[in-house]
């Protein structure tokens, strides 16, 4: 089994490419040792010293480190990823799923028509790159023209996510929404 690496803009987080499927759906962010034991593969990537995030996506693995240099992490994580999709073992225990429990989406009933189509904006140009990088990015409300977003993986703690968001992000829901006014990390 042959695992890439790739950079991110995140300078504490790599992204994994196992060359298999990782999630089936959606995206699961674990940033404690407690959450990890939603997952084997979690608790195993946890238990490496300097390890304090785990980002899975479809089909890549970010891990974010708080300490340590990314030379003497990676074999351990590389041999940590390997052997457990050699295992076979499922990513996520029994009756776990990879659905995040964040807080109810906020916004305005008279809103819905500007929210879904933030919405969709959101899901077809922007969670795309966003996962080339290593990460997630979720609608999390809409009020008096501030779009709230939710950053997930490498994405998280990026010194470049707040450029991402003002000059990137922004910049486009401003163009195609003429309600939008500024875009706020949540």
């Amino acid at each position: 089994m042959f695992i890439q690496t790739e950079a991110t803009p995140n300078p504490a987080t790599l992204k994994f490419l196992p060359g298999k499927p990782v999630l089936d759906s959606g995206t699961l962010d674990i940033r404690s040792r407690d959450d990890a034991a939603k997952s084997p593969l979690a608790e195993r990537l946890f238990g490496i010293d300097g390890v304090d995030g785990v980002f899975f996506g479809s089909d890549f693995i970010t891990v974010s480190k708080s300490a340590g240099e990314w030379p003497q992490l990676k074999p351990a994580i590389l041999s940590a990823i390997m052997e457990h999709f050699m295992s076979g073992t499922p990513l996520l225990r029994a009756g776990e799923t990879s659905a995040m429990s964040d807080d109810e989406e906020f916004f305005e009933p008279a809103d819905a028509d500007t929210v879904a189509t933030i919405k969709d904006l959101i899901e077809t140009r922007v969670r795309p790159a966003v996962a080339n990088d290593g990460g997630d990015i979720t609608f999390r409300g809409f009020k008096d023209g501030i779009v709230f977003l939710h950053m997930k993986g490498a994405c998280s703690g990026c010194p470049s996510s707040t450029a991402t968001l003002r000059h990137g992000i922004q910049n486009l829901l401003k163009h195609y929404v003429p309600d939008v006014v500024e875009v706020r990390p949540m």
